[in-house]
């Protein structure tokens, strides 16, 4: 079959579905959770709305398609920690009660992270880096307090987030110039304290980069050398149409499938839109070049683009049910496009389409392009 045909099939297919997707209720859609009974969990992000109840549609929604949860942004530590002796358990107390009553799988997501974490963490009253001694201090008493309140109740944690560059390089975060090379163990270990029967997983982006597989193949050699707990590696899944290869994915999988650990998609979706060479952080609403050229498709989502997206999804579920004996669990990194982090970076006043779900809550063409990867 040549290109010109098999594009012309695919996009009758993906017509077809579209209606038979707009059609149809949540009620009557066919269960991601039921269809990956026997492969692994299939997850999504939570977020602040969602969590307090002020999204119902979406939480009907995740309760038909979603047997685990992670939340976005309520369990790092500038919002459950913010202040010294200040915690916000409200929000996370209500996402896990959630999780807890619709028997799902939960996450928690981050404990030690370079970004979104308070600079009281790293600093003394007059703004100076606190000691070793200090910082350990104040991680110790986070984990302890967070992963205590959850014992037997959050099931798998992210300890440690995004702590190695592309090329392998440890990042050269303030957790690396305060404490030094041990500073993931030290998370490791404290939240083992915390809650020995949870979960401890590393999660990071871009792990297909074969400088960043080397290094987080030697972390968790390395951890387990030193009998420091680590069940799992989390591979987050923001990708693009074109990015990475299959090849790099599959070549990530084969070489830590090697490893004595579970293996996730942790944040899963697909960029769409064009991506500036440079973080222009412009409000492309106020300028028409810019307009026309990032943000393409400001109301509609165009059939050839829903072929696109489809076929990149299943290319990925693919590779993940063929790996399906190490991963035990993919995560989308949101419900619905509306919500998406990809609406707002790296450029703001854009519309993102990077999920399986629509802003109407019904299940794009993508949606069936997954299902069939099992049927």
């Amino acid at each position: 079959m040549n290109k010109k045909i098999f594009f012309l099939v695919s996009t009758i297919f993906v017509l077809s579905t579209f209606v038979f997707c707009s059609a149809q209720v949540n009620q009557e859609q066919p269960s991601l959770k039921e269809v990956f009974k026997n492969h692994y969990f299939i997850g999504t992000a939570l977020n602040h709305f969602q969590v307090i109840g002020k999204d119902p549609k979406a939480i009907e929604l995740v309760k038909k398609q979603f047997n685990s949860i992670t939340p976005e942004n309520i369990l790092k530590w500038e919002n459950i920690h913010p202040k010294p002796n200040v915690f916000n358990f409200e929000p996370a107390d209500s996402f896990v009660a959630f999780g807890e009553r619709n028997n799902m799988f939960i996450v928690g997501h981050t404990l030690l992270w370079h970004a979104q974490t308070p600079n009281w963490v790293f600093e003394d009253e007059k703004g100076n880096f606190v000691s070793r001694d200090t910082l350990l201090h104040r991680l110790r008493n986070h984990i302890h307090t967070v992963v205590g309140r959850y014992k037997g109740r959050i099931h798998g944690w992210d300890v440690v987030n995004e702590a190695i560059e592309d090329n392998g390089e440890l990042r050269n975060s303030k957790w690396l110039k305060i404490i030094g090379d041990d500073y993931m163990d030290k998370a490791f270990e404290y939240a083992r304290e915390a809650d020995p029967n949870t979960e401890l997983y590393y999660n990071d982006y871009n792990m297909w980069h074969k400088g960043k597989v080397k290094k987080v193949i030697e972390l968790v050699k390395s951890l387990q050398s030193k009998n420091i707990k680590i069940d799992g590696i989390g591979l987050q899944g923001h990708w693009g149409l074109n990015y990475p290869s299959n090849e790099e994915i599959d070549y990530a999988f084969a070489e830590y499938s090697k490893l004595n650990v579970k293996l996730m998609i942790t944040e899963l979706d697909v960029q769409v839109l064009p991506i500036p060479e440079t973080n222009i952080g412009a409000d492309i609403s106020k300028n028409f070049e810019l307009q026309q050229k990032y943000n393409p498709y400001p109301d509609r989502f165009p059939d050839s683009m829903q072929v696109k997206l489809g076929n990149r999804y299943s290319d990925f579920f693919n590779l993940f049910n063929k790996y399906k004996d190490k991963i035990t669990r993919v995560t989308f990194w949101g419900v619905t496009d509306a919500y998406s982090w990809h609406n707002g970076w790296p450029i703001r006043g854009r519309t993102a389409y990077p999920l399986l779900f629509d802003r109407e809550y019904l299940c794009k063409p993508a949606f069936d392009f997954v299902i069939k990867t099992v049927k």
